[in-house]
C-alpha cells in the first residue's frame, strides 16, 4: 500500500496487518477480535500527511456547497411532490374506504348466513337426539314386553306345577282311601298287599314321570333365560356401537370445525402481515415460545464451563524510534505482544512457537539491558 493509501483507508492497512499477523496466531488457536489503529501524522520537517489533510478539508467544503445546493433543490421539489402526494392519498383513502364499507357490508352478510346454517345444523341435530330417544324408548318397551310375557309364561307354568302336586296328592288320598276300603270289605290280607304294592309301583311311576316334567320345565326357562341374556347382550353391544358411531361423528365434525378456524386465524393474520409468509412464521415462533425454548437450550449448553482466561496488554504503546509515525508503533506494539503471548500459549497448551519466532527478543528483558 501506497502512504495515501494508508492515509485513506487506516481499516484496510489495519485489516491487512491484522489478517498476516494473524496467519501466525492460526497455529495456537489465538484470535485478534479488536485493535485500533491511531491517526497518522507527520515526523519534524516534514508535512506531507498535513497537505493530505488539507486537501481532503478542501474536498469536503466543496461538497458541502454542493450538497446544500442539492439540498435545497431536493427541498423545492419534494415541497411539490408532497402536495401531490396530498392529493393522491386523499383519494386513495376514499377509494378505501368505499371498499371497507362494501366488506363490511359483505362479511355481515355472510354471519347472518353462518347463524342461519348453525341454527339449522342445531334443529337437525335434536330432531337425530329426539329420533334416536324414541328408538331406545321403543326398543326398551318391546323388551318390557317381551320380559312381561316370560312373566306370564313362568306363572302358568307354576300354577300348572302347583295344580299337578295337588292332583298327585289327591290321587294317592283316593288310593289310600280306596286300599283301605278294599281292606276292610273284599280283599284278604295277600290281595290287600298286593294292591298295596300295585299302588306304590305306580306311585313311582307317577312320581318319576312329575320329576321328568318338572327337569324338562326348569330346562326349558334354562334356555329362555339364556335366550333373553343373549338378546340383551345383543341390544347392549349395538348401543355401545352406535354411541361410540355418535362419538366419532362429533369427534370428526369438531376436528373439521378446528382446522377451519385455524385456517381462517392463519389467513387472517397473514393478510395483516401483507401477505409476507416469514412475518408470519417469525410471530408463530414467538407467539409459540420457540426463541425462549433456544435461549433456554443454549444456556443449558454453556452451564458449568469454566474457560481459563489470560489478559495481557502491550503496556503504553512507546515507540521504537523517534522518527516511526503511530501506525508503525501499532506494528511494533503487536510484535512485542508476540513474546507474552507465546509464553500463555505455552503454560495453557504447551505447544512452542517456531523456531524463527522464538529468536523474538522479549521487550522487558530488553529494556532491562
Amino acid at each position: 500500500m501506497t502512504m495515501e493509501e494508508i492515509f485513506k483507508g487506516t481499516k484496510e492497512f489495519k485489516l491487512e496487518v491484522f489478517e498476516k499477523v494473524q496467519l501466525e496466531l492460526n497455529q495456537f488457536g489465538l484470535l485478534i477480535y479488536n485493535a485500533n489503529v491511531k491517526q497518522l501524522v507527520d515526523v519534524p520537517g516534514h508535512e506531507y500527511f498535513s497537505y493530505l489533510g488539507q486537501k481532503t478539508q478542501m474536498e469536503a467544503a466543496n461538497q458541502a456547497k454542493v450538497d446544500v445546493a442539492e439540498a435545497r433543490m431536493k427541498g423545492e421539489i419534494g415541497s411539490k411532490l408532497r402536495e401531490g402526494q396530498t392529493l393522491q392519498n386523499a383519494a386513495r383513502i376514499d377509494a378505501e374506504t368505499k371498499i371497507i364499507s362494501t366488506q363490511r357490508q359483505g362479511e355481515g352478510k355472510k354471519e347472518e348466513i353462518k347463524v342461519k346454517t348453525e341454527v339449522k345444523v342445531y334443529e337437525n341435530q335434536r330432531e337425530a337426539e329426539i329420533a334416536e330417544a324414541n328408538a331406545d324408548l321403543a326398543k326398551k318397551k318391546a323388551s318390557w314386553a317381551k320380559e312381561a310375557q316370560v312373566a306370564e309364561v313362568e306363572s302358568a307354568k307354576a300354577v300348572a306345577l302347583r295344580e299337578a302336586e295337588l292332583q298327585q296328592e289327591v290321587e294317592r288320598m283316593n288310593a289310600l282311601t280306596r286300599t283301605e276300603k278294599l281292606k276292610a270289605e273284599f280283599l284278604s290280607q295277600a290281595s290287600v298287599e298286593y294292591d298295596t304294592k300295585v299302588q306304590e309301583a305306580n306311585w313311582e311311576l307317577y312320581q318319576k314321570q312329575k320329576q321328568a316334567e318338572a327337569i324338562l320345565y326348569e330346562k326349558e326357562k334354562e334356555a329362555a333365560g339364556q335366550k333373553a341374556i343373549a338378546d340383551a347382550a345383543f341390544y347392549g353391544r349395538q348401543r355401545v356401537a352406535d354411541v361410540e358411531l355418535y362419538a366419532k361423528q362429533k369427534e370428526a365434525e369438531g376436528l373439521m370445525a378446528l382446522a377451519q378456524a385455524q385456517g381462517v386465524y392463519l389467513r387472517t393474520l397473514l393478510e395483516a402481515l401483507g401477505g409476507n409468509y416469514a412475518a408470519l412464521r417469525d410471530y408463530l415462533m414467538i407467539n409459540g415460545g420457540m426463541f425462549q425454548e433456544i435461549a433456554k437450550i443454549n444456556a443449558e449448553a454453556v452451564r458449568g464451563l469454566q474457560p481459563k482466561i489470560s489478559i495481557w496488554t502491550n503496556g503504553g504503546g512507546e515507540a521504537i524510534d523517534g522518527n516511526g509515525s503511530n501506525a508503525m508503533k501499532e506494528v511494533a506494539g503487536v510484535y512485542r505482544m508476540l513474546p507474552p503471548l507465546f509464553k500463555t500459549v505455552h503454560e495453557q497448551t504447551g505447544m512452542l512457537p517456531p523456531p524463527w519466532m522464538g529468536t523474538l527478543p522479549d521487550p522487558k528483558k530488553a529494556t532491562t539491558d
